[in-house]
């Protein structure tokens, strides 16, 4: 594919976490990334409004371990008058690797944009941003799970789960289907449960399998006039 990118994405830790829990409580990994998890890697490493990440293939390179920790995160809970800290326990990712296939689509529902939709120079800037690591910090998950990134040549390097024929994972999350995406008024959540076949996802056939939860209405950010990359706008 034209403008394809391939990738490997490592780090000491990842927490792919439930939405669910994602606000207090305790956290738990799913043991593979979500498909909106490395949108987000794949858009710090090179993002434009222009367009939109579709991820493709994940090779899963290394053991699924877990490691559990002590955290001591701010209690929601707590009242304004009393603020502090909770005692929580998280449950990481440890030692993840992934090579990841990921392009590129037009995001038409920004017309006023349609004189940037150059595909060869999104892409070399895109190989480019990769080879320097990405223009912006990258996270596996959460902040706290700093990853790193770089080229690599898909199925070259071996592979912990490359001799499993099929592994099966239970119901997902996958990714979010935003209004400025879709030209609707709904941000809705898509949820799916792949098949890791020789250590490889295919996340590009999730699409025909995927079941839908409205999460809530809203509208589309509109454009700012100023020119610059800003939105104005908010939820219905």
């Amino acid at each position: 594919m034209r403008n394809e990118i391939v990738f490997k994405v490592y780090g000491p830790y990842a927490l792919f976490s439930d939405p669910i829990n994602r606000v207090g409580g305790e956290k738990f990994s799913y043991q593979i990334p979500t498909g909106q998890a490395l949108i987000g890697v794949c858009e710090s490493i090179y993002w434009k409004p222009t367009f939109r990440w579709i991820i493709d293939e994940v090779r899963i390179l290394k053991i699924i371990r877990t490691q559990r920790q002590g955290i001591r995160p701010i209690s929601y809970i707590a009242t304004y008058s009393d603020k502090g800290n909770t005692l929580s326990y998280y449950t990481y990712l440890m030692d993840v690797a992934y090579e990841v296939k990921a392009h590129f689509e037009w995001n038409l529902q920004r017309p006023d944009l349609e004189a940037d939709r150059n595909e060869h120079k999104h892409h070399n800037i895109a190989r480019r941003m990769l080879e320097k690591g990405g223009r912006r910090d990258i996270f596996l998950g959460t902040r706290e799970c700093q990853g790193y990134a770089e080229p690599v040549v898909f199925g070259e390097a071996p592979g912990a789960y490359d001799e499993y024929s099929s592994i099966y994972f239970d119901n997902m999350f996958y990714r979010y289907d935003y209004p400025g995406n879709t030209g609707g008024n709904e941000l809705i959540a898509l949820f799916w449960r792949p098949v890791m076949k020789n250590g490889i996802i295919r996340f590009n056939e999730a699409e025909a399998q995927c079941t839908s939860k409205i999460i809530k209405v809203m509208a589309a950010k509109k454009p700012a006039t100023n020119g610059l990359d800003e939105f104005e706008g908010e939820a219905i």
